[in-house]
């Protein structure tokens, strides 16, 4: 159990490899990108009510059931024409051209989709500052891990040194079997601690590939730097000055736009529309009429009057969802605001309980030294031996999570403020 956890079959090598391995396979943002995508796709379908229409149509009938008439043509009243009712196999093409002139909802919409273009790009920054965020907190947390497991393999080997002293000192009938069962005890308790140690370095790597998109174990390398992971992260996500710029508060701001332009792109239904519409038809049919072939341009003012009640529960609905996002938008605020002060505040906690754990862990060592000193020669039992090890082992383990609780806050606060650049 001495024996280390196997190194992981792939390694991180720096920072710059895991953004560009995060950008390049990360769900979450490919979902973010796909929705500004759309957003964009909107904003061009809003174009098409304003922009001319062009539609053309052809049909060649045939007839199946058919009367012959005779006809009388010229002087004679010998001279008759057959003729064939209803016509059959002719063609007739028709060209429609229609243009909006006048239509202020359509060209409020345009203005709408843009907004919801501009929610997207700050939704999608956002997800890039929470993912990146969850990268620099993986990669934290197996080189807490890959410390921690080493740890505990020290303390495993100082239990069994322990309990090789106490061995050899029941054969010189100094120590008790009492004594002995102690330090097995102990080294027990080691390997329990041991086991579930590594067992945490094994999710701590799994956690990290799945941060980085790839479906197995990451590990990181023993010479890479918690202060590079912290350079890297402020040179990805640099701060901003107000908590208003933090793009999940900008798309929150930009929602209540959106909002508050569909109450009035509801609104501007109730105008009427002017068009201009323009149709070429043409036919081989044989109408008796002259020409066959006929082009006309018409206006088209539309006056909406009465549909059922629709739009006054779609300007409802809208002023509903107006007051919504106006909501959310303050509970976020609120919530941002506590979340910095929370952040700022756990650094001075971190690196108080940080100052306070290299104390325990120097007493704990003091003690341990002065417990096997005193063993030795006989002055404590073996009790007090065992505890003293075991304290010693805890505050090693606990200095250690400390440290790493410090990176940690200074990253959660660096990322609660801050915006990632790149998304958009």
């Amino acid at each position: 159990m001495l024996t280390p956890v196997p190194v992981a079959t792939r390694q991180l090598g720096d920072w710059r490899e895991a953004l560009s391995l995060l950008h390049a396979r990360s769900t979450d943002l490919a979902t973010a990108f796909a929705e500004v995508r759309r957003a964009e796709a909107q904003t061009r379908t809003a174009l098409s009510a304003v922009l001319p229409t062009i539609n053309a149509q052809g049909s060649l009938p045939h007839q199946f059931i058919t009367k012959e008439t005779a006809t009388f043509s010229g002087a004679s009243p010998n001279q008759t024409t057959t003729i064939k009712t209803p016509q059959s196999d002719y063609v007739t093409g028709t060209i429609t051209l229609s243009q909006s002139v006048i239509n202020v909802q359509a060209w409020h919409s345009i203005g709408t989709a843009r907004k919801n273009e501009d929610v997207q790009k700050l939704s999608a920054d956002d997800t890039l500052r929470t993912i990146t965020l969850n990268l620099a907190t993986s990669i934290v947390g197996v080189v807490a891990s890959e410390r921690i497991a080493e740890l505990n393999r020290v303390g495993l080997r100082s239990s069994l040194e322990l309990r090789e002293i106490t061995a050899r000192k029941r054969a010189l009938g100094v120590a008790t079997g009492l004594d002995v069962v102690r330090a097995d005890q102990d080294v027990a308790n080691a390997r329990a601690t041991l086991v579930t140690g590594d067992e945490s370095l094994r999710k701590s790597r799994e956690a990290l590939g799945l941060a980085l998109g790839l479906p197995e174990p990451i590990g990181v390398p023993p010479d890479m730097k918690l202060d590079d992971v912290l350079g890297g992260a402020v040179h990805a996500c640099p701060a901003i000055d107000k908590q208003d710029d933090r793009p999940d508060i900008a798309a929150a701001k930009k929602r209540v736009e959106v909002a508050e332009r569909n109450v009035h792109n509801v609104e501007w239904s109730f105008l009427p529309t002017l068009s201009l519409g323009s149709t070429l038809s043409t036919t081989t049919q044989n109408t008796g009429a002259s020409p066959q072939t006929t082009w006309n341009v018409q206006g088209i003012l539309s006056f909406p009057i009465w549909d059922g009640g629709a739009r006054y529960g779609a300007l409802r609905t809208n002023r509903a969802l107006r007051d919504e996002a106006a909501y959310a938008l303050e509970a976020a605020q609120r919530a941002v605001t506590i979340q910095i002060e929370q952040a700022r505040r756990n650094i001075r906690v971190a690196e108080a309980s940080l100052a306070v754990a290299h104390q325990a862990r120097d007493l704990a060592f003091q003690v341990d030294q002065l417990t096997r000193t005193s063993y030795q020669v006989g002055q404590v039992t073996s009790l007090e031996l065992v505890i003293a090890a075991s304290s010693l082992r805890q505050a090693e383990i606990e200095l250690a999570l400390r440290e790493f609780d410090v990176v940690s806050a200074r990253l959660a606060a660096l990322f609660a403020l801050a915006r990632c650049t790149g998304a958009s």
